[in-house]
């Protein structure tokens, strides 16, 4: 895709030449074209990026705005488009284990649940077993475990899918339900750190199959197994 952009600050050669080679050097940036004349900025990316980031590659002295397009609305598509994998395999899981519980004599919010998980984790180690070295490659950038222990991350995708199946076959909720909050639990810690900390890592929820960045996202993900795990516990003890 490419923006123009309103750019101010440029008052020489000199400046269009620093300025181009600044945005170049961001990620995802292809091709850039200023003029100091035009106070304007043509810039060409594989996806959307944030004008705070552009900003943020630019001196104090030269300020960037978007005049053609909204950016709002261009980070709202950018955002779906990067997540759209992630977004469409829980939208499935979601939909599949609803329809199952209709075609039931009672719905059973515990049995949806277990489901809901086993579809889960059988989903995301189906993508970790398609590349297991380079998913535990990436694992280790950010998991608190897997950085002192790098085989954990291959008996990380295997755990997975051993809950999965657990789930599925409805294994001693207890210990499946105890397993699972301990693990997610340990894997939340790791995507946290990393993203307060606002670093650019490579999430390896799904593999090396697609480049997902870390995020609120991952967040999200690790808290919701915590939660429904943790909830069917206590269903489980009650």
């Amino acid at each position: 895709m490419t923006h123009t952009y309103q750019l101010t600050g440029m008052t020489c050669g000199s400046c269009e030449a620093k300025v181009k080679s600044a945005l170049l050097s961001i990620n995802n940036v292809t091709a850039v074209e200023v003029s100091k004349d035009n106070n304007a900025a043509t810039i060409t990316m594989e996806k959307h990026i944030a004008l705070s980031d552009l900003q943020n590659a630019l001196d104090d002295k030269y300020q960037i705005s978007a005049i053609q397009h909204n950016e709002a609305v261009e980070q709202t598509k950018s955002w779906f488009t990067t997540y759209k994998p992630v977004l469409l395999i829980f939208v499935y899981i979601f939909l599949t284990t609803t329809l199952v519980e209709l075609t039931l004599e009672n719905i059973d919010i515990s049995r949806w649940m277990r489901h809901f998980m086993a579809g889960f984790f059988l989903t995301f180690s189906f993508f970790k077993m398609l590349n297991l070295k380079e998913f535990k490659d990436s694992y280790l950038m950010y998991d608190i475990i897997a950085r002192k222990f790098p085989a954990w991350g291959y008996i990380y995708a295997f755990t997975e899918l051993l809950l999965g199946i657990a789930f599925l076959i409805n294994f001693n909720p207890i210990i499946t339900n105890s397993l699972t909050f301990v693990v997610m639990s340990v894997s939340i810690i790791g995507v946290l750190q990393t993203v307060l900390d606002k670093k650019t890592i490579k999430c390896a929820c799904l593999g090396d199959v697609f480049n997902l960045p870390m995020s609120t996202v991952t967040i999200i993900e690790d808290g919701l197994m915590i939660i429904m795990s943790l909830g069917m516990l206590i269903m489980a003890l009650g």
